[in-house]
């Protein structure tokens, strides 16, 4: 057994990087398999060659079965798996991180744990998500205030862009089809964008759970970045989408999305965001596959050594 200071693996450069990846597939009711180095998913209409080292994350909806071999080479490719409710609009489970350096998770564990830079990473949120609005010494609720105000002139403004008639923000958890027709677009689109952000998350060795504008959830940092892009890019979408028709909107809805999301570079934009939020001007996380130890002077030493007395 390789202990993980000496574990053979591909290292970060042979990796592809998480920009450059496609943002995801979504699959459901079909068997994932490996056909030499690229997945395979078979349903009763054949069988669809995927290239696994060039997706940001693979979506694994209702009815789908996966197997080891298939979760080798996902491992192998650094590629995000999330496990997801029909019409990817619950999340259960995910992760895989391309990242073997822990600059940024201690980073983001460092400025969530004072109320004043969890403060000041929620302002530069919404900075990124209003260009142009004053958020300095806005308190918290006063930026939830901002944000609904926002949001809510943005479903208008869509609505008269595109013709869709908008009733407001109508939806049952777990209920996709209780929905209209817009209102289940921006609910694919926001769950798409929740899956992209996790991907993302994890790839970059964040902790999910330490969110700078949602808290209490294990999910909390996933949320806070999905909505650095909602009123952008996926209400947008969602509204073009049922603009062109109301039928099978959510799987119309993830396609649109995937394809803007890959045209716009914008897994790329999210990277460069997560680390303009969480690191110093200029600094780049040390890529190394080495396991270090903590000194009461704050300097690691490295690991793999005995650092007892020598008889």
């Amino acid at each position: 057994m390789s202990t993980p200071g000496k574990r053979a693996a591909l290292s970060p450069s042979e990796l592809t990087r998480v920009g450059d990846r496609s943002s995801f597939v979504y699959l459901e009711r079909c068997t994932v398999h490996r056909e030499s180095n690229a997945l395979t998913a078979e349903d009763g209409e054949g069988v669809r060659h995927i290239p696994s080292a060039t997706i940001g994350t693979l979506l694994l909806g209702p009815g789908t079965r996966v197997t080891h071999q298939a979760m080798a080479l996902l491992g192998d490719s650094g590629t995000g798996v999330v496990w997801v409710g029909e019409h990817g609009v619950r999340y259960y489970s995910g992760g895989r991180a391309l990242t073997r350096s822990s600059a940024l998770v201690q980073a983001q564990a460092t400025a969530w744990a004072n109320q004043r830079t969890r403060l000041d990473v929620a302002r530069s949120m919404y900075r990124m998500r209003f260009p142009g609005e004053n958020v300095e010494g806005k308190s918290r609720r006063q930026l939830l205030g901002l944000e609904g105000d926002r949001v809510k002139e943005c479903y208008r403004e869509h609505s008269a862009r595109t013709g869709v008639s908008w009733h407001g923000r109508r939806f049952t958890p777990g209920d996709f089809d209780s929905g209209d027709a817009p209102n289940q677009a921006v609910t694919a689109a926001a769950q798409c964008f929740y899956g992209i952000a996790q991907s993302v998350v994890a790839a970059l060795g964040c902790t999910p759970g330490l969110g700078f504008v949602h808290s209490g959830h294990e999910q909390s940092f996933v949320l806070d970045i999905a909505d650095l892009y909602r009123t952008e890019v996926a209400i947008p979408v969602a509204f073009d989408v049922v603009a062109e028709s109301d039928e099978e909107v959510g799987p119309r809805t993830r396609r649109a999305l995937r394809d803007r999301v890959h045209e716009s570079g914008l897994l790329d934009r999210c990277v460069a965001d997560v680390k303009r939020l969480l690191l110093p001007p200029g600094f780049e996380p040390e890529e190394s596959d080495q396991v270090g130890l903590q000194t009461d002077d704050g300097v690691d030493v490295a690991g793999g050594r005995n650092y007892g007395v020598v008889w």
